[in-house]
């Protein structure tokens, strides 16, 4: 089984970034929004502030508690939208329970919206874009191949399936929450190339796999004395699976690369848009 090696390849990326940001007139600056206590987010984040502090991008967190007032959180992106010195605003999934996620992130201006959560957004998908570049290693060609996603959201599955498109990969993706274990494991043993976002730990079992499968794995859960795991349960898939995208190590230090990379050229670009 290959193991994809994202931390390599997300170096290769900030490397190249922190040259360019050197000759950068502006200190690109990425406002970054956190709502609750959410473990996993409260771990991207720290990955996302010591990666940006080493290319010369200054991360600023806005904290709010899990019982913030909703219209608090939009008043501060209609702060930072106006603010001519923060080039990059992305608001930390998933947020808690009773915030309408696609209203709040809705309001990011599509000039710093660098997750490229908005269709009319100026920048590509982070984690689609991430997605994408471990898919073209997993497969040489896409061609004739069932590419299966396994999502927790429609918005995102939507949003996968059009980014994959505009590069002529047809998917189909699940809802996890709305098949039985049954139909999933059926589903997931059919496909040639398993997408896995879902943050459920070893979800995914050797029995659910079809030999040689490619499994392109970006969910992250917190476990035991502060681990991680992901949603590919690794020693069981070892000997069935062709390719896997390790957690962590793989599609998360990429995710965080592509980020920074769109909150350099959100700097650098600045003032150039109408």
């Amino acid at each position: 089984m290959k193991i994809f090696n994202g931390r390599k390849e997300s170096e290769k990326i900030l490397l190249d970034l922190k040259k360019k940001i050197k000759k950068l007139r502006v200190k690109p600056s990425l406002a970054s929004i956190l709502v609750g206590e959410d473990r996993a987010s409260k771990l991207y984040i720290n990955l996302k502030k010591k990666a940006a502090r080493r290319i010369g991008i200054k991360l600023v967190l806005h904290k709010f508690k899990s019982g913030a007032k909703e219209g608090d959180i939009i008043g501060k992106i209609d702060s930072l939208n106006q603010n001519e010195k923060v080039y990059g605003i992305i608001v930390q999934l998933p947020l808690p329970k009773g915030f309408n996620t696609k209203k709040i992130t809705g309001k990011i201006s599509c000039q710093k919206d660098v997750d490229g959560f908005q269709r009319k957004s100026y920048f590509p998908p982070v984690l689609p874009s991430a997605i994408l570049i471990a898919l073209k290693r997993a497969v040489k060609s896409q061609r004739n191949k069932k590419i299966l996603a396994l999502v927790n959201s429609k918005i995102f599955g939507e949003t996968l399936k059009r980014f994959l498109k505009g590069d002529r990969i047809k998917i189909e993706y699940i809802l996890r929450k709305k098949v039985s274990r049954e139909k999933l494991k059926a589903e997931l043993k059919s496909a040639d190339v398993v997408i896995s976002v879902c943050g459920v730990p070893n979800l995914i079992k050797n029995d659910m796999v079809k030999k040689g499968a490619a499994l392109i794995d970006a969910g992250i859960a917190r476990i035991d004395h502060g681990k991680v795991a992901g949603d590919v349960d690794r020693k069981s898939v070892k000997n069935s699976a062709s390719f896997l995208t390790p957690v962590p190590g793989g599609i998360g230090p990429l995710t965080v690369a592509l980020l920074l990379k769109n909150t350099y050229f959100a700097a650098k670009n600045h003032g150039k848009r109408s």
